[in-house]
C-alpha cells in the first residue's frame, strides 16, 4: 500500500525542521563534540533517524529499513567499490617501491622550498586525491615535505591548504557520483557547473601557499610559476569537468598542472633560492632513468586510460548489456511524493561497466607491468580490503541515512525551511557542504547529507538547482583543511600527533575566506553571469558524439586502449632491460 510523504508533521515548518534535522545535529554532535569513530557515529544516526522517521513523521518501519538498505547498497556499490580498487592500486605502487621512484622524480626538480610545496603539496597532491583520496593525500605529501626538510608542522599545515582545489572531484569522481544519485542529478551535469566554479579557487590556491610560506615579496618572484601551476590545472579542470567525465578531472588537471610546471622550470628559475632559515639539510634524493621513472608512473598511465574508456557512452554500451537492474521489493514505486508522483527505488548492479571495474583491470594491468606475483596481488587486495573496512561501513551507513532522509521527506522539509533565507540562499549554499566536509571530513558524505536539502531549497525560491547542488560540493572543498579527520591525518603522517591546534588555528582563516569567494560566485551565477550555467538537456560537441556513437565504436575504443598499453608495456620491459638491480622489482619483496 503507498505511503504518502508529509512534509510539516507537527504543523509548524519551524519545529517540522528542526525535528528533521536532529539526525543531522546528532551526527555533528558524534563527530566534533563526542569524537566517536565515524562508523560508529554514522550508526548511529541512522537509529536516530530510523526514529524521527516512524514516530514524527509516521513513516512506516519497514520503508524506513528498506530505504536504508537502498541507500547502503549504493554506498557499498559502486561508491565503495571504487574507493577500494583505487586505493588498491595505489598501494600496489607503495608494496613495489615505484611509488619511492616517483616521489623521487618529482622532489628532485628544484631546491626552492616554495617551488617544491607546488609540485608536491598542490600538483602531486591533487593526483593522489584524484587516483586514492580518503586522506592519503595530506599523509603521503607531508611526509614527503618533511622528509625534503620542511618543519613537520609547516609540511602539515601546508598540505592541509593545497589539498582544496581537487577534493570535489576526489577518489575518481567519487563526491559527484554520490551527489548525483542523492540528488536526482545527472552526474555530468553537476561536474560542468562545479567546473565553473572551481577553477577560480584553484588559479589561487599556489599564490595562497607561497604567500603564506615568503610573504608577497615570495610571490613576486615566483608569480610565473604560479600562474603556471594554478594556471594550468584550472584550464585542466574546466575541460575535463565539463567535456570527459565526473571521474577525471583531478587525474588530468594534476598532471597537466605537474608537466606545466616542469617544463617551466627547465627554462626559468626565481632569481633567488628560497629556504627555511636554519632548515636542515634535505634528504638525498636518487636520480632514476627515464625508463625507471616511466615505469614507475605506468600503473597512472594505465588507470587515466581505463577511466576514460569506462566513462565514454560507446564502451558504456558495450559493457552495459550484462548489468543488472532489480527494483527494492516493498519499497519502489511505494513511497508517493505529496505531489503524487511514486519514488523509483530501483538497484543498478553494473558490475562490467561500473568505474572500479575499470580500475581493478587496470590494477591487474599494474600486476604483469611490474612484474608482481599474483598471489601477492590477492594478499594485497585482501590487505586493502581489511585498511578500508570501516570507511566502507561508514559510506554505507552515510548513505544509508541520506536515504532515509529522502524517502522519508526530511530532506525536503529542511529545504523548504531554509527557503526563508530568500534569494540570498546561493550564497548560502556552499557554507552547508563547508560545514559538512568539517564535521564529516568527507566531500562524498557532505554531498550525501546536503544534496537534496540543496536540490529542494533550490526549487523553492526559483533558482536552478544544478547549481545550489554543485556549490555544495564546490563549497565542501574549503572544508577540508579544518575537518578533524584531516587535521589527524596531517599531524599521524608528521609525527606531531597532540598539536593539531596548532593547524586548525593556521587553516581557519584561509578557509573561510575561500568558501566566501566560493559563495559570491555561487551568488554571481545565480543571478548575474546566468549564462555560466549548463543549460539542462545540453550536450557537449564531445558528449553529442558519444550520444549517438554505437557499440561497435566502443569495441573500437577498447581495442585501441588495448594496443596503447601493449606499447606502453613493450617500453617498460624494453627499459628493464637497462635498469640496475636496485631498480628491478623482485616480486615478493
Amino acid at each position: 500500500m503507498p505511503w504518502v510523504q508529509v512534509y510539516d508533521p507537527v504543523n509548524n515548518l519551524a519545529l517540522s525542521a528542526l525535528l528533521a534535522a536532529l539526525p543531522i545535529l546528532f551526527l555533528f554532535y558524534a563527530l566534533a563534540v563526542q569524537k566517536m569513530k565515524g562508523h560508529i557515529a554514522g550508526l548511529l544516526t541512522v537509529i536516530v533517524a530510523i526514529v524521527v522517521a516512524v514516530v514524527g513523521y509516521r513513516m512506516p518501519l519497514s520503508l524506513a529499513l528498506l530505504s536504508f538498505i537502498d541507500g547502503g547498497l549504493y554506498g557499498l556499490f559502486p561508491i565503495g567499490w571504487i574507493v577500494v580498487t583505487a586505493v588498491f592500486l595505489y598501494q600496489i605502487t607503495v608494496k613495489t617501491g615505484q611509488f619511492e621512484i616517483i616521489k623521487d622524480s618529482i622532489a628532485g626538480i628544484t631546491e626552492d622550498r616554495r617551488l617544491q610545496a607546488l609540485l608536491i603539496a598542490f600538483s602531486f597532491g591533487a593526483f593522489l586525491e584524484g587516483s586514492a583520496g580518503f586522506g592519503a593525500p595530506v599523509a603521503i605529501t607531508a611526509a614527503m615535505l618533511a622528509g625534503l626538510g620542511f618543519n613537520p608542522v609547516y609540511a602539515a599545515s601546508i598540505c592541509l591548504l593545497a589539498n582544496t582545489a581537487p577534493v570535489a572531484f576526489g577518489a575518481i569522481g567519487v563526491p559527484v557520483l554520490t551527489l548525483g544519485q542523492v540528488a536526482g542529478i545527472d552526474p555530468m551535469l553537476l561536474s560542468k557547473m562545479i567546473g565553473r566554479q572551481l577553477p577560480f579557487l584553484s588559479i589561487l590556491v599556489p599564490f595562497w601557499l607561497v604567500a603564506i610560506m615568503s610573504g608577497w615579496k615570495g610571490v613576486k618572484e615566483t608569480w610565473p610559476a604560479c600562474l603556471v601551476s594554478g594556471g594550468s590545472f584550472a584550464v585542466a579542470q574546466w575541460f575535463s569537468s565539463n567535456y570527459l567525465s565526473p571521474m577525471l578531472p583531478d587525474i588530468i588537471s594534476s598532471l597537466f598542472s605537474l608537466v606545466c610546471l616542469i617544463l617551466l622550470l627547465r627554462v626559468w628559475q626565481p632569481r633567488n633560492i628560497w629556504r627555511f632559515t636554519n632548515e636542515r639539510a634535505s634528504e638525498k634524493f636518487t636520480r632514476h632513468s627515464p625508463g625507471a621513472v616511466l615505469k614507475a608512473w605506468a600503473p597512472f598511465i594505465v588507470l587515466t586510460l581505463m577511466v576514460a574508456d569506462w566513462g565514454t557512452g560507446p564502451v558504456k554500451a558495450v559493457l552495459d548489456q550484462v548489468t543488472l537492474k532489480f527494483p527494492i521489493p516493498g519499497l519502489h514505486q511505494t513511497v508517493v511524493k505529496a505531489g503524487g508522483e511514486p519514488m523509483a527505488a530501483i538497484f543498478t548492479f553494473n558490475w562490467l561497466s561500473a568505474p572500479g571495474t575499470g580500475i581493478l583491470i587496470a590494477a591487474f594491468i599494474t600486476m604483469l607491468l611490474l612484474n608482481m606475483r599474483f598471489g601477492d596481488w590477492l594478499r594485497l587486495f585482501g590487505e586493502t580490503l581489511h585498511e578500508l573496512r570501516y570507511a566502507i561501513l561508514t559510506m554505507f551507513l552515510v548513505l544509508g541515512f541520506a536515504y532515509i532522509a529522502n524517502f522519508s521527506g526530511m530532506s525536503t522539509t529542511l529545504g523548504q525551511a531554509l527557503t526563508v533565507t530568500g534569494k540570498v540562499f546561493p550564497f548560502v549554499a556552499p557554507f552547508l557542504g563547508w560545514l559538512g566536509v568539517f564535521i564529516t571530513g568527507s566531500d562524498t558524505s557532505a554531498n550525501a547529507l546536503f544534496g537534496k536539502l540543496q536540490y529542494v531549497t533550490a526549487q523553492n525560491i526559483g533558482v536552478d538547482p544544478v547549481l545550489t547542488v554543485a556549490a555544495n560540493s564546490s563549497g565542501g572543498v574549503t572544508g577540508k583543511m579544518i575537518s578533524p579527520q584531516s587535521i589527524a591525518v596531517a599531524t599521524a603522517a608528521t609525527g606531531q600527533v597532540g598539536r593539531e591546534g596548532e593547524l586548525f588555528r593556521f587553516a581557519i582563516v584561509p578557509s573561510l575566506l575561500m568558501t566566501v569567494f566560493i559563495s559570491i560566485i555561487t551568488l554571481l551565477q545565480a543571478y548575474v553571469f546566468t549564462w555560466m550555467l549548463p543549460v539542462h538537456g545540453e550536450l557537449s560537441p564531445q558528449v553529442a558524439v558519444v550520444a549517438a556513437a554505437s557499440k561497435s565504436e566502443g569495441i573500437m575504443i577498447l581495442a585501441g586502449t588495448l594496443v596503447v598499453i601493449v606499447f606502453l608495456a613493450l617500453i617498460v620491459a624494453f627499459s628493464n632491460r637497462h635498469m640496475t638491480r636496485r631498480e628491478v622489482y623482485t616480486p615478493g619483496k
